[in-house]
């Protein structure tokens, strides 16, 4: 087992997961380090990658005309960031933002979505976890937005 292999399987995303699959999407992976303050990625940037957090914390934000950035939710370690990579129109919903040195695992996710189409199991167990993901995302930007605008009805 690859130390990707291994990371891999004991990041709680992948819990559970066939090591099978394991080993082709350590295929698509590689460490990355982002530093506090740098920007990962911008809303309306196109999606061809995801991140598992391995440490560190990483603000999701949307930009708000007159308000300027509103963080929606922070992640840190073990939580997964990048969604849209599994939905077309394959766009960022979010900026994302380091707030302290952080360490991930990248994945390309062409590759990951080549290694679906030739595994439609693994394609479906990797949407049903993103599913999830995306369901967290929604609920963390549906009580922001009550925070911020709830107040004012």
């Amino acid at each position: 087992m690859t130390t990707l292999e291994r990371l891999l399987s004991e990041h709680p995303f992948f819990k559970d997961l066939d090591p099978r699959y394991i080993k082709l999407i350590a295929e698509c992976a590689r460490e990355v380090t982002f530093k506090a303050g740098e920007f990962i990625f911008r809303e309306g940037d196109p999606s061809n990658k995801f991140w598992l957090i391995r440490s560190g914390k990483i603000s999701l934000e949307v930009f708000a005309p007159g308000r300027g950035p509103i963080m929606i939710e922070t992640l840190g370690e073990g939580d997964v960031m990048g969604w849209s990579w599994a939905v077309p129109p394959y766009r960022k919903q979010y900026d994302a933002r380091a707030l302290e040195l952080t360490r991930a695992l990248e994945f390309d996710a062409l590759c990951i979505r080549g290694k679906c189409d030739e595994e439609p199991k693994l394609g479906y167990e990797l949407f049903k976890r993103f599913a999830q993901i995306i369901g967290q995302r929604l609920q963390a930007t549906r009580i922001r937005l009550i925070d911020i605008y709830g107040s004012h009805a």
